[in-house]
């Protein structure tokens, strides 16, 4: 790249020398600079991580490739059909409201249309019209002066002059792809205003600070009033504010405003750090679409249990929510998917989650993967973590598209496996591992699907980490965490939250930290196995948070669709039969706590060793509410869907 910026240089060096100088020329030599800028570029972006194996890149085709032991099999390239520019960019003003047009001339299906009473409750939620609109060759019109008008404009829109429209695009099969919103300004034509499309979002709530953040559909510089404090943002369609020198335990009104429309919320900060003070949290996962039509599955995300979670955990007053892993139905192979997945989770919290915050972390279908495919065997998938990791990983885009804290874990450069000192070879943790505190208590929350390759375990050429390996720069900061919130004596009690559990009860225990009693389980780098198998990296993680510690109370799992709790001691058998290695000894008592209920499809449950620890098991969908008050843990959970209490008991400390 820079032999490249150097000829550049020279080019112009030269053509400055030129008494006469002939632009035809230096567009010529322009033309070769920039072609060598690009050659250099693509050589840069097709370099292959040193941790993988076997993975090549082929000139002739543009394509990677699996070498397998005889032959090479290329990567499928798949372009996801929407993208969340496509359903919100394409939208202008007409003489009697507003037209669409979402970029697919295949698209025929049905949109739903309806203002959005703003300031008219506490959420802004859209009132659908009773009246619909064809989308036809990816087009559609709503009229807005004739449908909208008299005595259906409850928002007032003819007097403002404003108002803010929602709409729902549906394919020709009543599968519903996206809710969105527009601001419409009145006007001969009508025009189309700043919008938040995205948010907005309150989060990393401290004693002392928080993050408000949202997006908008055009380059704009929005305001955001904290307080009495009026923020002025830069342009941007990203906006992601830090609000500091706040007071602990108070509550603040805040206001966001990008067009006309002025959103009022609230937000409260965190207890000072170590205050006793009760508060209650709320724990899910598992958000995936499901059967049963409608907005159980909205493009990815099951928005109806959603919804639910969201409405039920506002009504309780949780002051925030760990939300570990599977919000999507993920798994995909462009990253604009999984971002429009991400989009229509959002969309479902969002009202909500402007006045409370979620912390989000990754499950393994919050995989984004390069997929390679076998002609000669169809059934056959081979899947890595998508690179250049800083811009296509499944890491990158998750931090990306959700505000979380920021820990000083880093990667998994510079471990034992590291083949490349020199080089970048994994994904960052940034926003996917990372530890708060709330209160009394700290929450450590674990990526278990970190450089997620799915089939590394089946396919012995490939490198990855399979599904609930915690690799080891990663476990190394687990342990720290663990020791300085032990030693900390503001910090009564600690949860950890990993989207597998370290003991399946059903549905997964065919992987998670199980697989069925098989150790071999374990991550390979640059074609090596690491030391120690999947089982035993559950000890290990074992030790630090039973033996090690006495605060840590329970572990926040999801994967298994389920809601079940176990208690975790002494007496439970954790090994297969026949096992050869070392037996830990536990030495207290902690619980595991499963929430996979959030309207992914169900399992039931297995037969395992440890069965008779297991508590409380159902399918039904399920919303667990921890509370603390000083010493005293108490846990309530409850289905969204009925709002009937599936069980209470209290975590002995």
């Amino acid at each position: 790249m820079q032999t490249a910026f150097f000829l550049l240089y020279l080019i112009l060096k030269l053509n400055s020398k030129n008494q006469s100088p002939d632009s035809s020329v230096l567009k010529k030599r322009l033309s070769v600079v920039f072609l060598l800028l690009m050659s250099f570029s693509l050589l840069n972006a097709q370099k292959i991580p040193s941790s993988y194996s076997n993975i090549g890149f082929e000139r002739e085709r543009g394509l990677f490739y699996f070498q397998d032991t005889d032959k090479k099999i290329y990567e499928q390239v798949r372009k996801s059909r929407f993208t969340v520019d496509q359903l919100i960019g394409g939208i202008t003003g007409t003489e009697k409201g507003v037209a669409f047009d979402f970029s697919d001339s295949l698209l025929n299906g049905t949109l739903y249309y309806g203002l959005i009473p703003v300031g008219d409750g506490k959420y802004s939620i859209p009132v659908w019209f009773n009246r619909s609109v064809k989308i036809v060759g990816g087009k559609s019109e709503v009229n807005i002066k004739e449908n909208l008008s008299k005595t259906y404009d409850m928002t007032g829109w003819q007097t403002k002059g404003y108002g803010l429209l929602g709409y729902r695009i549906t394919s020709a099969e009543g599968a519903i792809i996206y809710d969105g919103k527009i601001e419409f300004v009145v006007g001969d034509p009508f025009l189309v205003s700043n919008t938040i499309v995205d948010g907005p979002f309150v989060d990393n709530v401290t004693e002392s600070s928080a993050v408000i953040s949202f997006s908008t559909n055009f380059e704009c510089e929005p305001s955001v009033t904290v307080g009495e404090r009026i923020y002025e943002l830069e342009p941007s369609k990203k906006h992601e504010l830090q609000v500091t020198e706040l007071l602990p335990g108070t509550e603040y009104d805040y206001t966001v405003r990008a067009g006309n429309t002025i959103q009022e919320l609230k937000f409260k900060t965190a207890p000072q750090k170590g205050n006793n003070s009760k508060f209650t949290f709320a724990y899910a996962s598992d958000s995936r679409s499901a059967m049963g039509g409608g907005e159980r599955s909205v493009y990815g995300a099951n928005v109806y249990i959603m919804r639910k979670i969201m409405s039920l955990a506002a009504f309780k007053g949780v002051d925030f929510m760990q939300f570990t892993g599977d919000l999507i139905n993920g798994y995909a192979y462009d990253p604009e998917d999984n971002r429009l997945q991400y989009r229509n989770w959002k969309n479902a919290v969002q009202p909500f989650a402007a006045f409370f915050p979620i912390y989000e972390t990754m499950g393994n279908h919050e995989g984004l993967h390069t997929r390679f495919y076998d002609e000669n065997n169809t059934s056959r998938y081979i899947r890595i973590d998508r690179f250049p990791y800083d811009s296509l990983s499944a890491e990158a885009l998750f931090a990306d598209e959700f505000v979380n804290p920021v820990s000083d874990l880093e990667t998994e450069d510079g471990s034992k496996y590291d083949p490349d000192p020199n080089s970048i070879d994994f994904p960052s943790y940034r926003e996917t591992s990372f530890s708060y505190v709330y209160g009394n208590t700290a929450m450590i929350v674990l990526n278990s699907n970190y450089w997620f390759g799915p089939d590394v375990r089946k396919e012995p050429l490939l490198s990855g980490n399979p599904h609930a390996y915690i690799m080891d720069n990663q476990f190394d900061w687990f342990k720290k965490e663990i020791l300085r919130f032990e030693t900390d004596p503001d910090v009564k009690h600690i949860f950890v939250s990993v989207h597998t559990p370290m003991f399946p009860n059903g549905g997964h225990s065919g992987d998670d930290m199980w697989y069925s009693g098989n150790n071999k389980i374990r991550p390979r780098i640059a074609g090596k196995d690491s030391d120690f198998g999947i089982i035993e990296r559950r000890d290990q993680m074992l030790e630090v948070m039973v033996n090690q510690s006495k605060k840590v109370r329970a572990v926040l799992t999801g994967d298994e669709h389920n809601y079940n709790h176990l208690v975790i001691n002494p007496e439970m058998e954790m090994y297969p039969e026949k096992w050869d290695k070392k037996r830990l000894k536990l030495n207290r008592t902690i619980y595991q706590i499963n929430n996979g209920a959030a309207g992914a499809p169900y399992y039931a449950q297995e037969v395992l060793p440890w069965s008779r620890f297991c508590n409380s098991f159902t399918t039904r969908n399920a919303l667990v509410f921890i509370t603390v008050d000083g010493e005293k843990i108490s846990v309530q959970t409850i289905n969204p869907d009925t709002l009937e209490e599936i069980e209470t008991f209290e975590i002995e400390p």
